[in-house]
């Protein structure tokens, strides 16, 4: 049963996006490709969390690779570009879409939804977990896999809401640093996937040399093209919206 919890969270989410299409079904504008596009987010999270990919995870390093992958950078993108946080905006009461929206106030939720440290928390985590005795530990514990995955969605659902800039959130950075730390963040995870290739990394002899190269490779090639999605997002995104706000939701912010 516990294998498949996090798949009735998945549910949720998705019937709670639909919801929210559902008390805006009056308005005007259309939201459905939004809606596919956080609809292709939770299949990619669904996928990887199915109990056959789960198994073939964690016994295989080249298995919890494309779970990573998918939970943590292709979902995220897809996720993040399907704006849950505008839609909850805009289907919620005013009154309490002001009160959620005042929780931007807090110097805490701005540092934490800096660009910088939604870097530190994503690629940071990676280099902790696949270059330290971590994931052995992680892998002896199978408790500890289902909070794996959630900072795996989470951190990446973060740093990439960081940088393309499409909900409303105050104080957002400039769009120049979200490009310095986008292409930072493609450099370090490069990096990371080469030093795994090369010294045969995350060690304690759990997975064969042949494995963690084959998944080292998939993190960089797989990892290069979901980073290249995510720069032709930020820029079309930022193309499309010059000079005009897509949502004009300043009466629910701080």
């Amino acid at each position: 049963m516990s294998a498949w919890l996090p798949l009735v969270l998945v549910l949720l989410l998705a019937l709670g996006y639909g919801y929210g299409l559902y008390r805006l079904r009056d308005r005007k504008r259309s939201d459905g490709w939004r809606a596919a596009s956080f609809l292709l987010g939770l299949v990619l999270v669904g996928t990887a969390l199915l109990p056959e990919v789960a198994r073939w995870a964690h016994h295989d390093l080249r298995g919890h690779m494309v779970q990573h992958l998918l939970i943590g950078m292709f979902a995220p993108l897809f996720l993040v570009l399907g704006q849950p946080v505008t839609l909850a905006l805009r289907a919620l009461p005013v009154r309490l879409a002001r009160r959620v929206t005042a929780v931007f106030r807090y110097r805490g939720v701005a540092l934490l939804t800096h660009p910088v440290t939604a870097l530190l928390l994503n690629i940071g985590g990676m280099y902790l977990l696949y270059l330290t005795p971590l994931y052995a530990f992680v892998v002896h514990a199978p408790h500890l896999h289902h909070l794996l995955h959630f900072h795996f969605l989470a951190a990446g659902y973060l740093f990439t809401w960081s940088v393309i800039g499409e909900d409303p959130v105050p104080r957002r950075p400039r769009l120049r640093l979200r490009v310095i730390v986008l292409f930072l963040s493609v450099a370090l995870h490069a990096t990371l996937s080469k030093v795994m290739y090369a010294y045969l990394y995350p060690r304690g002899g759990i997975h064969s040399a042949e494995e963690i190269r084959a998944a080292a490779k998939l993190m960089y090639y797989w990892g290069d093209l979901s980073e290249l999605l995510l720069i032709i997002a930020v820029f079309a995104l930022w193309y499309r919206k010059r000079g005009r706000p897509h949502y004009d939701l300043s009466p629910l912010l701080p």
